[in-house]
């Protein structure tokens, strides 16, 4: 019996390794590039691009389009692929057409021409790895920053990194907040209009509105992290290749319903309700807004999301009438969980930004007192 049950259990993992060959593949033969090109700029910020393009889109199915595709299970793919494209294509456009060049709503590139990102007249190995890290824990399903990893190997100091963390926290917390006394306050009422199984037409009408408007101010915030490998502004030729590359990619997230990193949104509660999953695309728009329009630090979106369905999952389960601590004690896991993935990744992005940064190795080891 012992003998079957360790059988049963190799089988299983050579099963899993089968499953994830071509993955394994993809990891090997971007490692392989980055080690072969990454001292010729012209090759290397291609490779990143791409890289970076696939990790980016594939960890961000969470955030802007989790809900979305969570609650249009039964709409064809490729119909919520044109129409998310399509906001795509017209959001960048407009930015690189009104801001001479850059695609990331000066994100990346100030008025005055400087940047806090520069792109480097020479790649390391390291910053190539960025993007390759983020799509390892993106297959493990870690709802890590893209902002931070894919940012912080570029900033040329340290102020760079500690704008982007603070803004980035407060957003959670202020996100947490507001989701947790939206939901808390209103679970009755949100309970009874929500409690039956048959939804207006006009709700879908309302999401796919609102779900449009979240992308799109997404892009503006999000966009530099894909955008970061290529000069600070495009030219035509640079600029098709960018927007091409990205919509074929949403393509293959919509036929993937997601991928992998889909189940940190399909966990939550009651979120393939499409009401539910409105009020929390207008909640999230709303508060991404009011951080765009303060300032163009960038910020990583993921924790403003983490923190909008961690308010949510507490809200919900401290509401409810039911007795007993098993419901309160999975929301907690849950958040916990996805707060932990989110703290691994901005360590990593750290570690990463050292590597590559002198200035930044210095800070960062004065802070720790070890130097």
């Amino acid at each position: 019996m012992k003998h079957k049950r360790k059988s049963s259990k190799s089988e299983q993992i050579l099963g899993r390794i089968s499953n994830e060959k071509y993955f394994f593949l993809l990891i090997l033969a971007v490692f392989t590039l980055s080690a072969l090109f990454y001292n010729q700029p012209q090759i290397a910020m291609w490779i990143g691009f791409f890289t970076a393009a696939y990790a980016t889109v594939s960890n961000d199915s969470i955030q802007s389009l989790g809900t979305f595709i969570e609650s249009n299970q039964d709409k064809k793919w490729y119909i919520l692929w044109l129409y998310v494209g399509t906001l795509f294509l017209a959001t960048v456009t407009v930015s690189w057409i009104v801001f001479d060049g850059d695609v990331t709503y000066q994100r990346l590139l100030k008025p005055d021409g400087t940047s806090n990102y520069p792109h480097p007249e020479e790649f390391s190995f390291f910053i190539l790895m960025a993007p390759l890290v983020l799509l390892i824990l993106t297959r493990l399903r870690m709802p890590v920053s893209t902002t931070f990893l894919m940012l912080s190997v570029f900033s040329s100091s340290s102020k760079g990194i500690t704008t982007m963390v603070s803004k980035s926290v407060s957003g959670y917390f202020i996100a947490f907040v507001v989701s947790a006394l939206i939901w808390y306050f209103g679970y009755n009422y949100i309970r009874k209009k929500f409690k039956s199984r048959k939804v207006h037409p006009m709700w879908m009408v309302v999401q796919w509105l609102v779900s449009g408007i979240l992308w799109s101010v997404w892009v503006m915030q999000d966009g530099a992290n894909i955008a970061v490998f290529l000069p600070r502004k495009l030219d035509t030729f640079q600029f098709i290749i960018f927007c091409s590359t990205i919509f074929i990619g949403l393509g293959l997230l919509f036929f993937l319903r997601g991928d992998k990193i889909q189940k940190v949104v399909s966990e939550k509660v009651r979120i393939s309700d499409i009401r539910a999953a409105t009020l929390i695309d207008f909640t999230y728009a709303l508060i991404l807004i009011y951080k765009l329009f303060i300032s163009t630090v960038p910020m990583s979106t993921t924790w403003i999301f983490l923190g909008l369905i961690g308010g949510r999952e507490i809200a919900i389960n401290l509401a409810r009438l039911k007795k007993g601590k098993k419901h309160k004690k999975k929301a907690l896991r849950i958040i916990g969980k996805d707060f932990l993935y989110a703290s691994i990744g901005l360590i990593i992005s750290l570690s990463l930004a050292a590597t590559v940064n002198e200035a930044i190795r210095q800070d960062l080891m004065i802070f720790l007192g070890l130097d």
